[in-house]
């Protein structure tokens, strides 16, 4: 159990990122904060109110976690790309990347140019940001082409030299006009190397500069002079905030750091993939008190990448482990494409690890026992049933579940449960096609043989293409396959597996008269299993879960259906009216209850669409 006041107690007052889950564990509301402690305690004060909609979201909240940053720079991109990748309930959607200001310089011309940019493109150009003040950079870009003397036209050089006259910017002295050769391209790269120096980190010469000649213009009393000064140079600090969340590289790479005493370890893991950091989980290791984080870094490795799905290009540790060429290879051969470990010393990806080590530290002091209970909960009750079924390495389990009415709209749920947590991305529902009534078995079948045939011509596909690491939800097939039933599901599921040619093992989750769970049907032979134990509670969660997933998808069918077999038959009434109408009464009860008047007055309706709508109801 989540205890709140604990948890709200051990909060830490630094820049970060909170999450908040609801029941079912599904995160619905992600926010940023300047001080975790501060922020996250207001939710939970009765005098604190934001409006209905967050007051109906704290109603939900059954736990919360965070992430500690550097900066609230860094807290606010790390909550962009959060909220991008997991898109909650409660957030207002945010804006996609391109709205991220961040500064080109385009490497790729002879006379490269500084711009403001709002995409990061594959070109030759480099990139820095992405910056939170668009006002800002566009001060900034504006600045280093006035220092640098940079071109800002859009000729083509040196295809263009000599074509034209100098732009006014030339006579101005804000340009060197390589577009009439008064500057040499040596002497032009040299002016662009010392821009590249100011924008990756070098700002002193600049800023004393600014300072000095906003000292001066103060001095003189050219007031005017002195504010413009004193913006550019906000506007230059501004821009010299660092933030390490997003990275123009695009790439694909896990951050790895620990924290450790005597007896425990916390591991840390940040998912950074196409350049951001769009997830992260910890994982508690019991250690011994002579192991050195090398070695604990080493195991974790082995037993991480051997489980999971996805291999991404680059893995950064926190200290050097042996064997690294060898993981290298083995890692590589698993990817199907090289595979990198670095231990960086210095710079970007340094401060990456470090703050991946920063969090495994909060989580070692604060959370260690809530992780025991967790990873029990979860790893552990995965063991347990490991441990029944005679197996190993049991990561994705998939369980499917029927729901239908006297047939009446037959649906298929499949949900995915990973090292003993759902992995709702992955979840699937199938509307039946070819079965007509209540045929349970038959629509498993159905289910089963689409799920599986899709993925294996997904996978085709792939290799194919020679990309074999894309691989998405049906491409991955599970370790195990948990059918919500006895031998007749299991059955079905084992004919549907013949005759794809397919190996996959399947166990029944068989209930009892009172339809509680009494034990698993595995290679034709029921097994008991501990009531109290975590594994039963486990697989207890699966049947609920899988059960829920068909329930809600059958119910917004059977919902969308009433709605066109009443609304849909009425002569003028089309989609938009429809919509209208139920956005306005919320059901149909409301609609029949609603006079001409108050129908008329619904958005795209009129009078004589509010009768047919009065007198089709009142029938």
């Amino acid at each position: 159990m989540f205890d709140f006041k604990e948890e709200l107690r051990k909060l830490p007052d630094q820049p970060g990122v909170y999450i908040m889950h609801d029941q079912t564990d599904a995160i619905i509301y992600i926010g940023k904060a300047l001080s975790l402690r501060k922020r996250v305690r207001q939710y939970f004060q009765p005098s604190h109110d934001e409006g209905l909609k967050k007051r109906q979201m704290v109603e939900h909240i059954a736990r919360f976690e965070y992430i500690i940053t550097d900066s609230e720079l860094e807290a606010l991109v790390l909550e962009c790309n959060l909220i991008k990748e997991h898109t909650p309930k409660y957030n207002t959607m945010l804006r996609d990347d391109k709205t991220y200001p961040y500064i080109r310089v385009t490497m790729g011309e002879d006379y490269p140019r500084v711009q403001f940019s709002r995409q990061v493109k594959k070109d030759r150009s480099r990139y820095f940001g992405p910056y939170t003040s668009a006002g800002a950079v566009k001060d900034t870009v504006e600045l280093i082409n006035k220092i640098y003397k940079l071109r800002t036209c859009n000729r083509r050089l040196p295809r263009d030299i000599g074509k034209e006259r100098a732009c006014l910017n030339y006579h101005i002295h804000q340009c060197s006009a390589p577009c009439q050769e008064c500057i040499t391209k040596e002497d032009y790269m040299v002016q662009v190397k010392k821009a590249l120096e100011f924008l990756n980190g070098n700002y002193a010469p600049v800023i004393r500069e600014l300072e000095e000649q906003m000292q001066t213009a103060s001095e003189n009393m050219e007031f005017e002079k002195a504010i413009e000064y004193r913006e550019l140079l906000g506007s230059v600090k501004q821009i010299a905030q660092k933030q390490k969340i997003t990275n123009t590289d695009g790439e694909d790479k896990d951050i790895i750091a620990l924290a450790s005493d005597d007896t425990d370890a916390v591991v840390q893991v940040f998912f950074i993939r196409s350049g951001k950091i769009i997830g992260r989980d910890h994982f508690h290791v019991r250690v011994g008190s002579e192991e050195n984080p090398g070695r604990i870094l080493l195991e974790f490795v082995k037993q991480f990448y051997s489980g999971t799905p996805f291999i991404p290009k680059e893995i950064m540790l926190q200290e050097e482990i042996e064997d690294i060429p060898v993981l290298e290879e083995w890692l590589t051969k698993k990817r199907g494409r090289k595979v990198t470990i670095r231990i960086p010393q210095k710079g970007l990806k340094e401060k990456l690890v470090e703050l991946a080590q920063k969090n495994a530290s909060l989580v070692l002091s604060q959370d260690k026992e809530k992780i025991k209970r967790e990873e029990g909960r979860t790893i552990g009750a995965v063991r347990e049933i490991e441990a029944l079924l005679g197996m190993k390495k049991l990561n994705r389990m998939e369980a499917y579940d029927i729901s239908n009415i006297n047939g009446f709209e037959t649906v298929g749920s499949m949900v995915v449960y990973e090292k003993g947590k759902p992995k709702r991305s992955d979840y699937r529902k199938f509307k039946l096609r070819t079965v007509a009534g209540p045929d349970d078995y038959a629509s498993m079948h159905e289910v089963l043989t689409r799920r599986f045939l899709h993925g294996m011509q997904e996978r085709q596909e792939l290799e194919e293409r020679e990309k074999p690491q894309e691989m998405g939800s049906f491409t991955r097939f599970p370790d195990i396959i948990m059918m919500d039933g006895g031998r007749g599901q299991v059955n079905i599921c084992l004919q549907v597996l013949e005759e794809l040619g397919l190996k996959i093992p399947v166990c029944g989750m068989v209930k009892d008269d009172n339809h509680r769970t009494r034990g698993l049907y595995f290679n034709n032979v029921e097994i008991p299993i501990d009531r109290h134990g975590e594994g039963f509670k486990l697989i207890t969660r699966i049947q609920d879960e899988a059960h829920r997933f068909a329930i809600e998808y059958h119910r917004s069918l059977r919902s969308k259906s009433q709605v066109h077999s009443i609304l849909d038959d009425i002569e003028g009434i089309g989609p938009a009216r429809r919509k209208a109408l139920m956005r306005k009464f919320q059901s149909l009860e409301k609609i029949k209850e609603a006079s001409v008047e108050e129908l008329a007055e619904t958005e795209n309706m009129n009078r004589t669409a509010a009768e047919k709508v009065y007198g089709f109801l009142h029938k």
